[in-house]
């Protein structure tokens, strides 16, 4: 994908989406999954990473409970069904690589639960990494 048509998708979509929300209700919450490695600087020589990172940057501006979720690699959910071949074909490594490696590993359902937190009790932080969205996901929602 050219670098205008992945903003077009990423930047352009989530923002126009996201501003006519912000202007109705500011003090919502918004939760928005971008990725491991999102550059907030804007400024580094990954197109995807730079694109995502001004994308956070703008929800952040509009929204003051705006949430970033930085997942990595993620196991996936019993009966998901938009899954690459490649991807199942190495689902194996996910027990290994959250035992090695567990800032890295993550489950969708984590992705899912602290979402759901965030919205309902809170973020300690408005950029979430992999550790983060575990213990979010571990916390019960008041």
């Amino acid at each position: 994908m050219t670098e205008h048509d992945y903003r077009q998708v990423t930047y352009d979509l989530t923002v126009d989406f996201a501003r006519p929300l912000a202007r109705l209700n500011p003090e919502m919450t918004f939760c928005y999954v971008t990725g491991a490695g999102t550059d907030s600087t804007e400024h580094g020589q990954v197109m995807w990473a730079r694109i995502k990172g001004a994308t956070e940057n703008e929800l952040l501006r509009l929204f003051r409970r705006a949430v970033m979720f930085r997942p990595a690699m993620m196991r996936a959910t019993a009966g998901q069904r938009n899954l690459k071949g490649w991807y199942r074909a190495l689902a194996w490594i996910y027990p290994i690589g959250r035992a090695l490696a567990p800032g890295r590993f993550c489950t969708l359902q984590e992705v899912g639960r602290a979402m759901i937190n965030a919205a309902t009790a809170g973020a300690p932080r408005h950029v979430l990494e992999v550790r983060d969205i575990v213990d979010l996901a571990g916390m019960r929602a008041s």
